[in-house]
């Protein structure tokens, strides 16, 4: 009896992905890839508003400490100058305007963006304590004597106006600070040097006015503000027998 023949197996295609395969896993990698990294920088950024909050609340504490120990709030410091520079970051007598005083006060320079916190402050608080000035008030000053541990009085006020970008939101401040946010738009960097570019709410954060803005975070508007509100500052003097 003649044996049938074995069939072999007949060959199998190819067990490796065609190109239109290959072509949809690496779309599919690529979405997910920046899906992930869209996270990772929304959490980044979630991380660098907090602690810039933080930050500011510290510098609002550490103002109205150096007003408890000094009588007066610290002038701004000249923003021109590098980091590492003699004076950079120092309070400048009779500076109203520029950068947070950040040696003087033994902050960190920067914000989480690198870039300094834009500083104001009302000349009258920040002058110093000279016991023949009587402080500039409405009406004069003229009972009680003028204090001689404070630069300014109970009478004083500032002239530094917040809005939220359609009404005020705190007036007669003495002193204000900023952080110019994720861009930086009317900010100094360490190099001593202004980014340009800031417009609408934020360039109202970066003119030499006194009006400034304060509102939630949106496309056009990152910066981050806190300031010391006058009733709070002149508590705290009296508290320590700094006034009146």
């Amino acid at each position: 009896m003649t044996r049938s023949l074995r069939h072999l197996p007949t060959p199998c295609s190819s067990a490796g992905f065609s190109l239109i395969e290959l072509a949809i896993v690496l779309v599919i990698f690529t979405l997910l890839a920046g899906g992930l990294m869209m996270t990772l920088s929304a959490q980044q950024e979630t991380r660098r508003l907090t602690e810039v909050r933080r930050q500011l609340a510290d510098i609002r504490e550490a103002l109205i400490g150096y007003a408890l120990a000094n009588g007066r709030l610290p002038p701004a410091a000249d923003p021109t100058l590098a980091s590492g520079t003699v004076g950079a970051g120092v309070a400048t007598e009779d500076l109203e305007k520029g950068v947070l005083p950040w040696a003087t006060l033994g902050l960190p320079e920067t914000d989480p963006w690198g870039q300094r916190f834009t500083y104001r402050v009302v000349p009258e608080f920040a002058d110093k304590i000279d016991e023949n000035t009587v402080p500039k008030c409405d009406p004069p000053a003229s009972t009680p004597p003028p204090p001689v541990q404070a630069s300014f009085a109970l009478c004083s006020q500032g002239n530094i106006t917040v809005a939220d970008g359609t009404a005020n939101i705190a007036t007669e401040l003495p002193v204000i600070v900023i952080s110019h946010g994720r861009n930086g738009l009317g900010g100094y960097g360490r190099d001593g040097k202004r980014r340009s570019g800031a417009a609408g709410n934020e360039l109202e954060n970066a003119d030499d006015n006194t009006n400034f803005v304060s509102r939630p975070q949106s496309p056009d508007f990152d910066d981050e503000v806190t300031w010391v509100p006058l009733p709070i500052l002149m508590s705290r003097m009296v508290t320590t027998g700094r006034l009146p």
